[in-house]
């Protein structure tokens, strides 16, 4: 098989833990690049819906997960190939930078340096050096030697006290032979809003452009961008695959903050398929399209929307109307909205489609995040019975009620079973997890 080599070259941002500081990071280097008249493609490692709108924000560039434990090496390189034309690659890793799921006696997999591996990107390492000196060091030299093979570029310092503390943090990195990429005086104003379930989404961002200049701004005064393009690396890789098929040829899709959690490659594939996307949205109560031969409603945050939702007349009754002939799909919110009834966080009811029977519970909260293995139990739009499907779920609600048939056998990365099926009731169907690729393809 003949290999091609990508034009350009790349870096994975990672870190020791989540919290470090990376995001604000990403999006500071992702925008002060794209000032320097370079055009960067952002990815993101590892099964996140939320980082890729802020990526595309600060790049102007759609950004796309890369996920070693969900894709095979086909779908890989067929989305590293979305990076054509680009100048610099700049990727986000998730958590820590080994952090992911194992067996016991097993490395782990779907980590960012997994991912960093496999795509050949050198890593940059943030660090929050608060509340410490040259132990900093120590931490960074620890990851570099934990992988040989995993080459990092160097380190950025977060959150430096004073120039003592720089010089201190200094010393103990040249001690361990670590290049110091950059260094970030403390600042209270450089991180992005929580709520409920973490981030809040780009689209909810009070003012998320002026957010971004600023952290560009402040990247550019504190590290060395002459020497982080130096550090990027271009990789063979092997011809792509296609990204995945559609499921239907025009797929009437919700997007708004209730339901906005899409992966970027799906909809890619989608439309270089020549299927058509017709948008609309569920909290403006539009209803989807009449002629549209599948309404897929994605994740997002129903719960916060609920009452809105349960009064959207319009959206509801072309919902209904629509699974009376031809299939409507809900996953992980979009399942929510799709049941009998959602119940909020203080305990009320609200009336959802009803098209299936689940009702779900925020009042009592129970923490779902994993990924999963699903082998279907029933056809789902684009895949049929047996097929196994591999994905990610991240949630917070209860199942009070669930009496449809189930629509798959789900497993988590470690093989056991979990009690979140999906569910099936004639065109309706619905899963908690948010769909990532066809196993095997």
């Amino acid at each position: 098989m003949t290999e091609t080599t990508p034009s350009a070259g790349g870096l994975l941002i990672s870190a020791p833990s989540s919290g470090t500081g990376k995001t604000t990071v990403m999006l500071g280097l992702l925008r002060a690049l794209a000032e320097d008249g370079l055009t960067v493609q952002p990815f993101k490692s590892g099964p996140d819906y939320i980082d890729p709108a802020f990526h595309r924000a600060a790049a102007g560039r759609a950004s796309f997960n890369v996920d070693t434990w969900a894709m095979n090496d086909a779908l890989l390189n067929a989305i590293a190939a979305q990076s054509a034309g680009a100048d610099i690659i700049l990727a986000e890793g998730s958590m820590g930078l080994f952090d992911g799921v194992a067996k016991p006696g097993e490395l782990a997999h779907g980590t960012s340096a997994e991912t960093a591996l496999r795509m050949g990107w050198p890593v940059i390492l943030v660090l929050d050096v608060g509340g410490q000196a040259q132990s900093a060091a120590a931490t960074a030299l620890g990851f570099r030697m934990y992988n040989p093979d995993l080459p990092i570029a160097g380190v950025i310092l977060n959150r430096v006290a004073s120039p003592r503390h720089e010089r201190l943090t200094r010393l103990g990195m040249e001690r361990a032979g670590l290049a110091v990429l950059g260094v970030l005086p403390r600042r209270g104003d450089l991180t992005l809003p929580e709520r409920h379930l973490g981030l809040i989404q780009a689209v909810e961002h009070p003012d998320l452009e002026a957010a971004i200049a600023g952290y560009a701004a402040f990247l550019r005064e504190h590290v060395d961008l002459d020497a982080i393009k130096a550090a990027a690396r271009a990789h063979p890789l092997n011809p792509a695959g296609p990204l995945p098929l559609p499921p239907a040829q025009r797929i009437a899709l919700a997007q708004d903050a209730a339901f906005s959690f899409t992966y970027p490659h799906l909809l890619q594939g989608w439309r270089n398929a020549g299927a058509e996307i017709l948008p609309f949205s569920p909290l403006a109560d539009q209803a989807p399209a009449r002629d549209a031969d599948l309404v897929w409603l994605p994740g997002g945050y129903p719960e916060l929307h609920a009452g809105t939702l349960a009064a959207a007349d319009t959206f509801m009754t072309g919902l209904r109307q629509h699974a009376q002939t031809k299939p409507v799909h809900g996953e992980c919110g979009g399942y929510m909205a799709l049941g009998a009834a959602l119940i909020d966080k203080v305990g009320t009811r609200h009336e959802m489609a009803g098209l299936l029977g689940l009702v779900t519970s925020y009042e009592k909260r129970k923490f779902h995040l994993g990924y999963r293995k699903a082998c279907l139990s029933a056809p789902l739009p684009g895949f049929a019975t047996g097929d196994t499907l591999r994905g990610h779920e991240f949630h917070y609600c209860s199942i009070l009620e669930q009496p449809d048939a189930p629509l798959a056998e789900v497993l988590d990365a470690e093989g056991a079973r979990v009690p979140e099926t999906g569910s099936i009731r004639g065109k309706a169907s619905g899963t908690f997890f948010h769909l990532i690729a066809k196993a095997g393809s």
